[in-house]
C-alpha cells in the first residue's frame, strides 16, 4: 500500500491544497500535521476584527475535525513534527514514525518582533493567527491605547482597524513614509493623511528602542528621544518564514524554503507552497499566488504535470477609508504617468520604451484596477 501524501501546517495554503486534490482524488490518503487546533479560518480577516467586534470564534469556518471529516483527510491536531528523514521518507511525530510517498511544507511564517530592550519585551503581541488573536483579544478589546509597530501592509491595516473600533493608536514606522516597500511616496502621502484624519499618531523615521512596564501600562522609548504611554503593544514588523525544520532535514532554504516551478524542494518528493515557499527566488505571501500554486502542487502530487505560471497580480490594501490597489513592478521606473483628482490617483509606473510595468490607484479610482492590469497582462 501506498504512503499517503503528507502535509505539515494548516493554514490556507494546507488546506487549499487538500481541496484542489479532493476535487481531483477523493480516496488518496492525506495526512496533515499540525501544531494547533486546525481550524479553517479567513486570515485576512484578522485586520478588520477589531472594528467589527469579532472573537476569533466568529474567525472560524470549520473546526479542524469538521474540516478533515469533509475533506476525508487524518488530521494530527496539536502534533509538531520533531524531525524529517528525507532518506527514509518519514516524518517524526510524538516519537513515533510516518511514512510518506510525498511530503509538503506549509508551515508559513511568524510575526518578527524586532531587537529591543525593556523589561516588557516578552509582552509585545503578534497577530499573525487565530491562536495568537485568540489569546490576545481579552487584552486589546479592554485597551484604550495601542501602539503599532511597523507601517508595512498589516500595520497600516491593524491600525486604521484599532482606531475604527474607537483606540487611540500609534504607529511606529523606521521609513520616512508607510507602505514603504508597496507604493510611491506620492501615494502614501494622501494615505498617511487619512490616518492622522482618523486620529493615528504617526512616528515615521523612528524605532522602538525600550518597552517597559509602567503599572497597569507601558512605557515606550523611541529612537528620536520620544515617550509613549500605551496598554498594548502589537509587531507588526513584517514576516519570518518558518523554516527551521526544512534547514534541519537538509532541504534548501534562503529566505523561504526554495521550490522551482514545480514547487519542489531541492529534495525529491518534497515540497513547499505558501508563506514559507521561496518561488524562483520570490517571496509571495499572497492568497492568489498561493491559489495557483495549490493548483499547481495538487497536480504535482497526483503524477500529473504542471508548472507554475505567475500572472501580473492586484495587491489590495484593506484601508477602507482610503482603499488601495496595486500591481507590477515599480523597480526600473523610467517615469510616472501620474493623474491625481478628489476622487484619488491613478499612477502608472512605465519603462524607458513607455510601456507600462506597474500602476497604483487609490480612492474611488479603484475602479480603475481591472481595466489596468489587463494592460499590464498584455504588455507581460
Amino acid at each position: 500500500m501506498q504512503a499517503p501524501i503528507v502535509i505539515i501546517g494548516s493554514g490556507f495554503a494546507a488546506y487549499q491544497l487538500v481541496k484542489t486534490v479532493r476535487r481531483m482524488d477523493a480516496h488518496i490518503q492525506i495526512q496533515v500535521f499540525t501544531a494547533d487546533g486546525g481550524a479553517e479560518y479567513n486570515k485576512p480577516d484578522l485586520s478588520h476584527v477589531f472594528s467589527k467586534k469579532q472573537t476569533a470564534q466568529d474567525l472560524v469556518v470549520k473546526t479542524g475535525e469538521e474540516f478533515a471529516k469533509e475533506h476525508n483527510i487524518e488530521l494530527f491536531a496539536n502534533t509538531m513534527i520533531e524531525s524529517v528523514d528525507t532518506q527514509a521518507q518519514q516524518v517524526m511525530a510524538n516519537g513515533r514514525p510516518y511514512p510518506y510517498s510525498k511530503l509538503v511544507f506549509a508551515t508559513g511564517a511568524k510575526a518578527f518582533v524586532p531587537p529591543m530592550m525593556g523589561n516588557a519585551i516578552e509582552e509585545v503581541m503578534t497577530l499573525n493567527s487565530l491562536q495568537e488573536y485568540q489569546s490576545a483579544e481579552v487584552q486589546i478589546s479592554r485597551a484604550e491605547r495601542v501602539l503599532v509597530i511597523g507601517g508595512g501592509l498589516i500595520g497600516v491595516e491593524i491600525a486604521m482597524d484599532l482606531a475604527s473600533s474607537g483606540k487611540a493608536v500609534t504607529v511606529v514606522e523606521p521609513s520616512q513614509h508607510v507602505l514603504a516597500n508597496l507604493i510611491p511616496d506620492f501615494v502614501a502621502l494622501p494615505l498617511e493623511h487619512q490616518l492622522k484624519q482618523q486620529g493615528i499618531q504617526l512616528a515615521l523615521g523612528d524605532s522602538v528602542e525600550e518597552v517597559n512596564r509602567s503599572g497597569d501600562a507601558f512605557s515606550i522609548t523611541l529612537s528620536s528621544g520620544q515617550v509613549v504611554a500605551t496598554d498594548v503593544v502589537i509587531s507588526a514588523a513584517g514576516l519570518r518564514t518558518n523554516t527551521k525544520l526544512a534547514m534541519a532535514s537538509g532541504i534548501d532554504v534562503n529566505k523561504g524554503i526554495v521550490v522551482d516551478a514545480c514547487l519542489q524542494t531541492s529534495v525529491a518528493n518534497v515540497y513547499a507552497l505558501g508563506d514559507c515557499a521561496e518561488i524562483q527566488g520570490r517571496m509571495m505571501p499572497y492568497l492568489q499566488p498561493i491559489v495557483l500554486s495549490a493548483n499547481v502542487l495538487g497536480k504535482q502530487l497526483l503524477g500529473q504535470e504542471a508548472q507554475l505560471v505567475l500572472p501580473p497580480m492586484m495587491v489590495k490594501v484593506k484601508t477602507p477609508s482610503y482603499p488601495i490597489q496595486l500591481a507590477g513592478s515599480f523597480n526600473n521606473v523610467a517615469t510616472w504617468n501620474v493623474q491625481i483628482s478628489q476622487a484619488g490617483i491613478v499612477a502608472k509606473a512605465e519603462n524607458g520604451s513607455n510601456q507600462i510595468t506597474g500602476f497604483v490607484v487609490t480612492g474611488e479610482q479603484v475602479t480603475q484596477a481591472f481595466p489596468l492590469l489587463r494592460m499590464l497582462s498584455q504588455v507581460a
